[in-house]
């Protein structure tokens, strides 16, 4: 400032006096918000409690982050005497394959289920998803269950703005199992939804800096995650493919 030359010590030492470190950008600008965003929150909290009170189901679904199967870095650390030797590029093309984990977490009894494709995330895959949960397990733990609550963000494969999720819900949810679906989308930015963290939180640190080498392993990691309030998780491998791309023409929606 004054002109003076100083040497990097000099500087960092009257840069550490007047209170100056090295810091990152720190996230915490929210953006502009819908004036109905606090009242979205108390309609989901609401639909929430009416379902569980009832005993009704009430789940929270949601696609995991995409994983890289082979030998790629997992992000975090885990207790070993020896670091893992892993790839030091994470070339898609070096991959066994791409994992899509779509999450489906019951609030009523703790217990999550993850379906996991090669194949894209589609609005089809995610709603049969939803579909092969409750035939396999819904129906049975829901038997005289009229309805089901269903939360998820509001983007993606089960987006509010979907015109292929409205239909896939209509069509494989409301009228192939005669059953009433409502879904909750939470606000735009709505980061760690409470229902959604209490599945995707322990799966990812109980895999932490552990590299995924198969499907198997990947399988076998959400198997064995649990919590010290009991969480469950079983996991599954879906080996069909879900075309991308498919358009919901304009009379379609409006019938």
């Amino acid at each position: 400032m004054s002109g003076h030359p100083a040497c990097p010590k000099t500087v960092g030492r009257l840069l550490k006096k007047a209170d100056y470190s090295l810091k990152a950008n720190l996230k915490r600008l929210a953006g502009s918000q819908h004036p109905d965003r606090n009242a979205q929150f108390e309609y989901i909290e609401e639909q929430k409690q009416l379902f569980l009170s009832h005993g009704w189901p009430v789940i929270s679904v949601d696609a995991k982050k995409k994983e890289l199967i082979g030998d790629f870095k997992n992000a975090g650390r885990c207790w070993c005497q020896v670091p893992e030797a892993v790839n030091d590029h994470d070339f898609e093309s070096e991959a066994i394959c791409k994992a899509v984990p779509y999450g489906i977490y019951d609030l009523n009894h703790n217990r999550g289920y993850v379906y996991v494709s090669q194949s894209a995330d589609t609005a089809q895959f995610a709603v049969e998803m939803i579909a092969r949960w409750w035939q396999s397990f819904g129906q049975y733990d829901f038997p005289n269950a009229p309805a089901l609550l269903t939360l998820c963000d509001g983007g993606g494969s089960n987006g509010w703005r979907s015109r292929l999720w409205k239909l896939q819900v209509q069509e494989q949810l409301a009228d192939q199992l005669n059953l009433e679906v409502r879904v909750c989308h939470y606000p735009k930015n709505a980061r760690n939804e409470p229902d959604r963290t209490p599945l995707v939180r322990p799966i990812s640190l109980n895999w932490a800096g552990k590299p995924l080498r198969s499907l198997e392993t990947m399988l076998a990691y959400i198997r064995g995650t649990t919590t010290r309030k009991g969480l469950q998780v079983a996991a599954f491998q879906v080996d069909q493919v879900y075309e991308r791309g498919i358009k919901v023409e304009d009379e379609v929606i409006q019938v």
